[in-house]
């Protein structure tokens, strides 16, 4: 995400960096919201609704869009059609960058991703929500971002 917004940046091109994770981590979540997906969605529109008072841009938003009714949420937070972009890697790459984020005092949390990790793949494997696909192993961060940001082209729309 941090790649791609600085190549939207070199560009000159207006955009908002939100990672998902950081609009939901709260505790505890609402009755009526276990997920915290209703408040996610709010936090993200009272922030994307603060950076339109700047002027238009893309968001580029970094998170996980399991099913059609996430995507138009997202679609619905920010009031606009998304382009999504499904990244992928194989089990082994998969697991070692997982392996790479989490220490030893982080166990539950890594055994919670990997789990997690094998059944979103099995999920994602059959949507077709996705504008773009990008196997990412053997490319860094950057190399993803510059594949995202050639194949989308947003400098022409």
């Amino acid at each position: 995400m941090d790649h791609l917004g600085d190549r939207f940046a070199e560009e000159e091109l207006p955009f908002s960096l939100f990672d998902v994770d950081w609009f939901h981590r709260s505790w505890p979540s609402a009755a009526d919201d276990p997920a915290n997906v209703l408040t996610e969605a709010k936090n993200m529109r009272a922030v994307w609704n603060n950076y339109l008072e700047t002027g238009p841009r893309t968001p580029i938003v970094a998170g996980v869009i399991e099913s059609v009714e996430d995507a138009r949420r997202y679609e619905e937070v920010f009031g606009r059609e998304l382009r999504i972009v499904h990244l992928v890697a194989s089990p082994g790459v998969a697991e070692q960058r997982l392996r790479r984020r989490y220490d030893a005092g982080r166990a539950d949390a890594l055994n919670w991703h990997l789990a997690n990790h094998r059944r979103l793949v099995a999920v994602l494997a059959h949507a077709d929500w996705h504008a773009l696909t990008v196997d990412t192993d053997g490319l860094t961060p950057a190399q993803v971002a510059a594949a995202v940001f050639t194949a989308l082209d947003p400098v022409r729309g």
